[in-house]
């Protein structure tokens, strides 16, 4: 007889486990096993509790009467009833009756069910996957003294074979929300990328419009201003004194003040890179920076990209200019080189790879000074613009170790983001 009930027991336990096989949703799991448990554990009220992944608070899932544990959300372990099976602290709870057993009952408690319910026999038993416990299985009778340590160590075994299940469909779920939440911030920040960029090509066609005002009516005006000058200065009756040392240092204030505009317009609307294209406009920027610093810096643009510059979005274009215009102006301003080498390459299929190369005195340390980590207004300009076109900016040393080396890839496919939303 004793072995006709352990062998009925174990075909229970069989039961148990084939219809967990498949299982995929919480509630469907409770509602598969809970007329078989039924038969080894009877109950009025079956459910498990599962602990979120931070440990601080639970989730029911019943079958049986409905109560309020399962109906509100995901509520703190601390006002769990059952709270100390769930911390540890008891290897298992056993009541007699529920209802007036105060480890159940406590300020903030959330116990009122078992009131309302009259859950008097209560047996409760962790769940437990790798020695940590994930949650608890309960069994509740409306009759006092309904259970007993047999119905503990029945429990046990139940809950080891559920265990498993809800702790992959734990993992499952909350995979699932962690994608979900990176999907919706990767969502908000292509879209203040795109608002951004849409801010900066603004601005830089606000930027080519101040210069082209600039040029037909500023430097027109200074220029007729200049003739006037220089006319009054050629004319003979003039005292020597007043053309030596008023009107000539004039003149010559205004010729400087005109090319310093003209170098204005020039950098608010990049003629070359509108006209030929970035590394034409890259190149025609060396020259110029490097002859009006005056000082002996050789200079070389090496282009192997196979025409990866050719039909670039214009947007692209232009922030691809600008960061290494940055780049040259830093090394000429603060590295004091020798030499400065722009290298355009094709690293990969559709990655393209620009380097600004000099071999001055390199990053400064970050001591209050700019750096490429810190970096100052320039640097955060550059960082800014590689960021809104989807590319990568780095700042270091170069292979040799001297100097600095400001290095940008670009995966070409990201300029289609751009031209559709162009």
């Amino acid at each position: 007889m004793l072995n006709q009930a352990r062998h009925a027991l174990f075909d229970r336990y069989l039961g148990i486990s084939r219809l967990l096989a498949g299982q995929l949703e919480f509630h469907a799991i409770i509602q598969a096993v809970a007329a078989e448990i039924s038969h080894i554990i009877p109950h009025d009220h079956l459910d498990v509790c599962i602990k979120t992944v931070d440990g601080k608070y639970h989730i029911a899932y019943e079958s049986g009467l409905d109560t309020a544990w399962s109906q509100e959300p995901p509520a703190l372990l601390t006002g769990s009833p059952i709270r100390t099976l769930l911390a540890g602290e008891a290897d298992f709870l056993l009541s007699e009756d529920a209802c007036s057993d105060p480890r159940f009952h406590f300020a903030g408690a959330f116990s009122s069910p078992i009131i309302d319910l009259s859950l008097r026999s209560r047996l409760h038993v962790p769940l437990k996957v790798q020695g940590n416990i994930i949650g608890a299985l309960s069994c509740s009778s409306h009759e006092r003294g309904a259970y007993t340590m047999d119905d503990v160590e029945c429990a046990r075994s139940i809950a080891d074979l559920l265990a498993p299940y809800f702790f992959a469909l734990r993992a499952a779920e909350q995979a699932k929300r962690s994608a979900v939440v990176e999907t919706e911030a990767r969502a908000r920040e292509e879209g203040l990328r795109l608002g951004a960029l849409k801010l900066t090509e603004a601005l830089e066609a606000e930027r080519q419009r101040i210069g082209m005002d600039l040029h037909d009516q500023t430097l027109a005006d200074l220029t007729r201003l200049s003739r006037r000058m220089e006319r009054l200065a050629s004319q003979t009756e003039l005292p020597a004194e007043l053309t030596g040392e008023v009107l000539e240092p004039l003149c010559r204030t205004l010729q400087q003040c005109m090319q310093d505009l003209r170098q204005i317009i020039e950098e608010a609307k990049p003629t070359v890179l509108q006209l030929f294209g970035v590394a034409e406009a890259i190149e025609n920027h060396l020259d110029r920076s490097v002859r009006d610093s005056g000082l002996p810096i050789r200079w070389r643009l090496a282009d192997t990209s196979d025409g990866m510059l050719t039909g670039l979005d214009p947007t692209v274009a232009i922030s691809l200019f600008r960061i290494v215009q940055e780049a040259v102006n830093n090394a000429i301003r603060h590295g004091q080189p020798d030499t400065i080498l722009v290298r355009i390459d094709r690293r990969a299929p559709g990655l393209l790879w620009i380097e600004v190369i000099d071999d001055g005195c390199g990053v400064p340390a970050r001591s209050g000074g700019a750096s490429a980590e810190g970096g100052g207004q320039g640097i955060d300009n550059m960082k800014t613009r590689a960021r809104l076109i989807s590319a990568r900016l780095d700042i270091g040393r170069p292979a040799g170790g001297v100097g600095t080396a400001v290095r940008l890839s670009l995966p070409l496919e990201h300029t289609a983001i751009l031209e559709v939303h162009s």
